[in-house]
């Protein structure tokens, strides 16, 4: 079985993501070790929170570097919410401030003339065909909660749009890399499904690396 690892940088509900991806048949554990991160099969970057204050705890432990480690060696990464946001470059959350840089792009904050953040259900559309989509209905509903998006649109890394006082990319991914802006633990079946296949990409790409 794959080594999944969700990042523990003091940010976010870690405890109800691993008991999602536990109800669909992946195991995984929390860890704030730096080597732990960099050498598992998978990671997932979770968050709730502020962009400033993750990417400052990810720096004190040492967990960017390793975060940054495992994306270049090819491995699955997810970000979700918050995890989402510091893939990319920066974010003008309390001033322009750096992301992980593994994305192009910035994260700015939604406009006004909405009820921010947005807290609730919204439609997310798929942009492409995906296999972290697979047995998903077009759109499907996913719950969300924050203020701040990813700007422009589209972006070469859109997987999936969603409107909310404009259109936002609230699925992204390229190559290893995957970033979910809604909470997929708290969207019910759509989104244990995507964590499901999500589980599915990791244990596979394991399994292919081990047999090489």
């Amino acid at each position: 079985m794959a080594r999944i690892v969700i990042v523990d940088y003091g940010m976010g509900n870690l405890a109800s993501v691993r008991n999602a991806l536990r109800a669909v048949g992946h195991s995984a554990e929390l860890s704030d070790d730096p080597a732990a991160v960099a050498g598992a099969d998978g990671l997932v970057l979770p968050g709730v929170g502020a962009f400033g204050t993750g990417m400052r705890n990810l720096a004190r432990r040492g967990l960017d570097r390793a975060v940054r480690e495992a994306a270049a060696a090819g491995r699955p990464i997810l970000g979700i919410c918050l995890g989402m946001q510091l893939l990319f470059e920066a974010g003008e959350e309390g001033g322009l401030q750096p992301g992980l840089g593994l994305l192009e792009g910035r994260v700015t904050r939604l406009p006004d003339g909405v009820r921010l953040p947005q807290i609730g259900w919204n439609q997310v559309a798929p942009q492409v065909d995906h296999p972290l989509f697979a047995g998903l209905p077009v759109p499907f509903w996913a719950y969300f909660d924050h203020t701040y998006a990813v700007e422009g649109e589209p972006l070469p890394t859109t997987l999936a749009l969603t409107d909310y006082g404009r259109t936002f990319a609230s699925v992204v991914g390229r190559d290893n890399l995957l970033g979910i802006q809604f909470h997929p633990e708290k969207s019910s079946r759509a989104g244990l499904a995507m964590l499901a296949n999500w589980g599915r990409m990791v244990c596979d790409l394991s399994s292919s690396r081990r047999s090489i």
